[in-house]
């Protein structure tokens, strides 16, 4: 599959900022993400929802290859999530969460030590599937087995993010800066997963729980200073 993978968002694993949405959990959640600057370092355009929502935007965290070039990175809207929340907790939380995604083709890794994969929309699959997970936790589940049960989903999220046309997932369409769009679609017990790729050079990843995916809407974030 063409995607930040999980060997490291392209290639070796960054020393500062994480490659997979998911290790928000183990980065400790909102505390660790709370910095505009690698968002201001992207050389692409982030996107967000457009200005049809009007409730809280906050910023998440960006992934950067071993260069530090930063490659993708997430935007929150509604209510900032918790790590572990309980069934009743989840079922009050709403927010979505939007996932850019640089479009790039293979190339050599800027240390020179090997080949970068390319980006595609399962690229933005993988990532929104993945963070999703960062933020599900069955409550039946104590520490000694989350790890377990994170790795036996994440692998299924990544096998679903390779094959996006495949019955797990249905179509559904969007507006991205106002041009109807086609994303790729699906829903679990978590919440959902979307993926699509703009005309503006980037892939774009959603999930969120509590607030329909239908009806949304995406634009290019004009100023991302404005997330707080």
């Amino acid at each position: 599959m063409e995607t930040t993978s999980r060997v490291g968002a392209q290639g070796a694993a960054p020393s500062t900022t994480s490659t997979s949405e998911a290790s928000v959990a183990s980065e400790g959640g909102p505390a660790a993400r709370r910095t505009v600057d690698g968002y201001l370092r992207a050389s692409f355009p982030w996107y967000g929802l457009d200005e049809a929502f009007t409730g809280p935007r906050w910023l998440m965290q960006v992934g950067t290859s071993a260069d530090g070039t930063v490659q993708h990175g997430s935007t929150g809207h509604g209510d900032e999530p918790s790590i572990r929340a309980d069934a009743s907790t989840a079922e009050k939380e709403r927010f979505v969460a939007v996932v850019t995604v640089a479009a790039s083709p293979v190339r050599r890794s800027g240390d020179g030590t090997g080949v970068l994969d390319a980006t595609s929309v399962s690229s933005a699959a993988w990532l929104a599937g993945s963070g999703l997970l960062a933020y599900t936790w069955p409550p039946h589940l104590d520490y000694s087995l989350r790890d377990h049960w994170l790795d036996q989903q994440t692998e299924a999220a990544f096998e679903l993010a390779d094959d996006l046309d495949g019955p797990e997932w249905s179509a559904l369409s969007l507006p991205v800066d106002g041009v109807p769009t086609p994303f790729h679609y699906r829903e679990s017990e978590y919440g959902w997963v979307l993926a699509g790729t703009t005309g503006a050079g980037v892939h774009l990843g959603a999930y969120g729980r509590g607030m329909s995916a239908y009806g949304l809407g995406f634009a290019v974030i004009r100023d991302i200073t404005t997330y707080t």
